[in-house]
């Protein structure tokens, strides 16, 4: 629909000229006066009105003092915020009830103001009641000339009234949010609490119920660095809100701010608390007060090396100031004083969360992890954190090369072993106690995967010494204890693996691999007690083969009975040469060697289930004939005995 067209401007009564927004281009504020002239002794009446903007229009008929400029409206909400407008003002120079009647008239085109009148505009158009269509005389702000002063105090409470007018829509959102926000945390629903309350804050900065609610729903989600800017703001809009105040304390005094705390605890005393309130608020200022006597003694403490007393003082501090980084880091310096690096690191990665940026906090996790031996929690996270905060940080860049260096010579080392190059790997090893020689915790892990290295790749003499340096710096170490029994085991100390493994059980009763070497051990040493193929042939247990049948060969030779005449040594040979074939036939057979290297003896008639004697030990007669050069290579040898 086309806007009503302005009729030409009519002559003025009283020589001044109307209105003209041309001179406004659209781009400026058009204020527009009604003025009423009534003659000698009445005095004028004058009215300000705005052009409305596009956006205001859109929202319906304008508001002024709580009421629709239409007309509509009405009710509980038609009053405003502050309840029904007040009465207009009088006219200059006229009594109050003329003034009443005039200014209605004024206010009114038969009985409503014209609907283009909005309370505000900008950068909008002229409104029609500043036209020649408006039944009322009115003026231009530029034509006022010297009547502006007399009318200018009555100017500054209409535009006042007219804010409050335009508010009131807003208001209404407002309340809408605020009530949606409250239901939704009744039922537990804390995000869409949120975000209503949240909607009402944009809608009404200075609502400070809105911040109050939108604080309680931050901490029943936890978010205490959040709501505490909020409760702060609900303070500073209404001073006397003492459950605002007295919430803000107890955030205060978890983060260890006690002046700050006390000073909100007191004020709430002088505000006419309820009885509840003023109770809390004296528990708190006791609390507050005890907690700055403990804070005296733990820093003292600390200045004086008692590092243990410390602990106790801040121990009991901290049950209340849970959310205090600087205590924390101090409780970590005492810890590592006292040899608790792991403790040290509990507190300073709660500091880490609690102080924005804590470079500090995670160089010292890292360098924590760094000398407990663990270089991949040294290397993981924090140390990268730190870097990522500064990247220009010294120490920290220093920290992160030597580790991401001797991470990686471990990785390799422990890549050969799954490979089974333990020589390999116990280069990497000694690399690694080269790389790091001022940490003893890699000394010891080095040595320990030496150990290892050298007991699997069958060098039991190195793998004693190697294990044995370790025990002496960590006796209980599980790993080296059985490395160094497997050791003992290729070295035929039966007794001492027993002693070992027996240890490593002590420590770790549910280890597979520990109760399975026991009991071998076990098995062997009875076994040496009867009859050991190994010790009979003069061999090692982890001889090969061929070197088997080499000493077969050579003893076969030289306790062949026939080489004996004197009976008695004849007899001692006999003995003699069945044992060396008795080992030859089990120590040469995978299936057999592999039982005998269990301990148990395939040859041992105790060891065979079902009795009824052993097969295979043979009288001499039973190995007449044998040729006990008959295998093992191509050759044949034949004996002649006078």
């Amino acid at each position: 629909m086309r806007p009503p067209q302005p009729l030409p401007p009519r002559p003025r009564a009283d020589g001044l000229e109307p209105a003209d927004s041309s001179t406004t281009g659209g781009r400026h504020l058009v204020l527009c006066f009604h003025v009423t002239l009534s003659g000698t002794g009445r005095g004028v009446g004058v009215r300000s009105q705005w052009a409305p903007t596009t956006t205001q229009a859109s929202r319906g008929a304008p508001r002024l003092g709580g009421r629709r400029l239409d007309g509509g409206g009405g009710g509980a909400r038609g009053r405003g915020v502050f309840g029904p407008r007040p009465p207009p003002f009088p006219p200059l120079g006229a009594s109050r009830r003329q003034g009443r009647a005039e200014g209605l008239s004024e206010r009114t085109h038969g009985g409503r103001l014209a609907a283009g009148c909005a309370p505000r505009g900008l950068l909008g158009r002229a409104p029609s009641c500043c036209s020649a269509s408006a039944p009322l005389d009115m003026v231009a702000p530029g034509s006022l000339g010297s009547r502006l002063g007399a009318v200018f105090p009555f100017l500054l409470v209409l535009v006042d009234l007219q804010y409050e007018g335009a508010e009131c829509g807003v208001n209404a959102d407002v309340e809408k949010h605020l009530e949606l926000g409250k239901k939704l945390l009744a039922a537990g629903q804390l995000a869409d609490a949120l975000s209503q309350f949240h909607a009402a804050v944009d809608g009404d900065p200075d609502n400070y119920i809105a911040y109050y609610r939108r604080a309680t729903v931050f901490l029943a989600m936890g978010k205490s660095k959040a709501a505490l800017p909020d409760l702060t703001k609900v303070i500073e809009l209404k001073m006397d809100f003492t459950a605002a105040r007295l919430q803000r304390g107890h955030l205060l005094l978890k983060q260890g701010k006690l002046d700050e705390a006390e000073e909100d605890f007191k004020k709430v005393l002088k505000s006419s608390p309820s009885e509840n309130e003023e109770k809390e608020a004296r528990s708190q200022l006791v609390k507050s007060d005890e907690m700055q006597r403990l804070r005296s003694q733990a820093f003292a403490a600390f200045e004086s090396a008692d590092y243990s007393a410390a602990i106790t003082f801040l121990d009991k501090i901290l049950e209340v100031c849970v959310w205090d980084a600087e205590l924390r880091e101090l409780r970590a310096e005492c810890f590592i004083k006292e040899g608790e690096p792991r403790k040290a690191i509990s507190d300073l990665k709660a500091a880490s969360k609690l102080k924005h940026d804590n470079t500090e906090a995670f160089y010292k996790i890292s360098t924590l992890y760094y000398h407990l031996g663990d270089h991949e929690l040294s290397l993981s996270s924090e140390v990268r954190e730190c870097l990522k905060l500064d990247q220009d940080h010294k120490r920290c860049f220093a920290h992160y090369k030597q580790v991401k260096k001797l991470n990686k010579l471990i990785e390799s080392a422990e890549e050969l072993i799954r490979d089974g190059r333990y020589t390999d790997a116990t280069s990497k090893y000694e690399s690694v106690m080269k790389t790091e020689p001022s940490v003893a915790e890699y000394t010891i892990r080095s040595k320990e995967r030496i150990c290892h290295c050298f007991s699997k790749d069958e060098k039991p003499v190195e793998a004693i010494r190697i294990c044995s340096e370790v025990l002496q710096m960590e006796p209980d170490n599980v790993n080296a204890l059985k490395d160094r029994a497997e050791a003992y085991l290729i070295e035929e100390m039966y007794d001492e693996a027993i002693q070992d493994y027996e240890a490593a059980q002590e420590h770790n009763d549910n280890d597979q691999q520990i109760r399975e070497g026991l009991e071998k051990a076990q098995r062997l040493l009875k076994q040496s007690q009867k009859r050991d193929y190994y010790k009979i042939l003069g061999v090692k247990r982890n001889a090969k083969k061929q070197e088997i049948i080499k000493a077969y060969r050579k003893l076969a030779l030289q306790w062949h009975p026939d080489n004996f005449q004197n009976e008695e040594e004849k007899k001692k040979a006999e003995k003699k040469f069945i044992d060396i074939a008795a080992a030859k036939e089990v120590l040469s057979d995978p299936e057999m060697r592999k039982k005998f290297d269990d301990g148990e003896d395939p040859l041992d008639a105790e060891s065979q289930q079902g009795g009824g004697g052993n097969p295979f030990h043979r009288s001499w007669n039973s190995w007449q004939g044998f040729n006990p050069f008959s295998s093992g290579g191509p050759f044949r040898f034949k004996f002649h005995f006078n």
